[in-house]
């Protein structure tokens, strides 16, 4: 089982990749204004215990970070050190985080980081050519002990196949746009990532299609619910 801990709210779009992003959209229903980034209620979420003294959260689970922001924002700078420290105080949990911020991750880390907490993955998000050149040189530099790419929304070609080379990266994950306005993913994109994954030796998994989505020149449109599962349907997830 998973857990969202989404600890800040609120972002500053920076990228393609932004454009249609799902917390503007769900804010705007409430005129909520998503350019002010707030620490949430569920910020001590990791330490909080139930009456009986246990963590709310039970050893053994998997948290996704900071869902509804970017965990590197400038913005949130003053209450990181303390979430660094909730994630090292839990241990007995592993968390990953997602983030197009990858230039700000070298001075955002702990003094005691080291190499890396083993409890913690990071994941780079690039949605086309142009972020997978910007941000995957100086992610790959950076001293994480997971570290994964994932291409969601992926809104054009990446040709992945030099950036993978030499065995640094644990996964690629691969994922078309949601929402009334989603771009197009076309399958071709999709599988030349795979491609590229196959050729470094490098798992890769096809997360879900978007709500548009492009085979062999025809456009389907698909439903939130079944695109994680048309997905899991094409087949084309890849564990070495």
């Amino acid at each position: 089982m998973s857990i969202i801990w989404n600890l800040w709210h609120g972002c500053i779009k920076i990228s393609e990749g932004c454009k249609n992003c799902y917390v503007f959209r769900r804010d705007a229903l409430y005129g909520i204004d998503s350019r002010n980034v707030y620490k949430t209620q569920n910020f001590g979420l990791p330490l909080k215990r139930k009456r009986d003294g246990n963590y709310k959260i039970a050893t053994g689970e998997h948290v996704w970070t900071c869902f509804t922001s970017d965990f590197f924002i400038e913005q949130a700078d003053q209450w990181r050190d303390e979430a660094w420290e909730m994630i090292s105080q839990r241990k007995d949990l592993t968390f990953s985080i997602a983030t197009k911020r990858i230039d700000r991750v070298a001075q955002c880390l702990p003094d005691d980081w080291g190499q890396g907490y083993d409890n913690v993955s990071i994941l780079c998000s690039v949605e086309n050519q142009k972020q997978a050149a910007l941000r995957l040189p100086g992610f790959k530099k950076l001293p994480f002990k997971q570290k994964s790419i994932i291409c969601e929304p992926l809104v054009g070609p990446i040709d992945l196949t030099e950036l993978l080379k030499g065995e640094w990266i644990d996964k690629v994950i691969v994922g078309g746009e949601s929402g009334d306005n989603a771009r197009p993913c076309d399958y071709d994109w999709v599988m030349q990532v795979r491609n590229a994954c196959i050729q470094n030796n490098v798992t890769f998994l096809f997360k879900q299609t978007g709500t548009l989505f492009v085979r062999d020149g025809h456009e389907y449109k698909i439903e939130r619910k079944l695109q994680a599962w048309q997905a899991r349907k094409a087949g084309i997830n890849f564990e070495p």
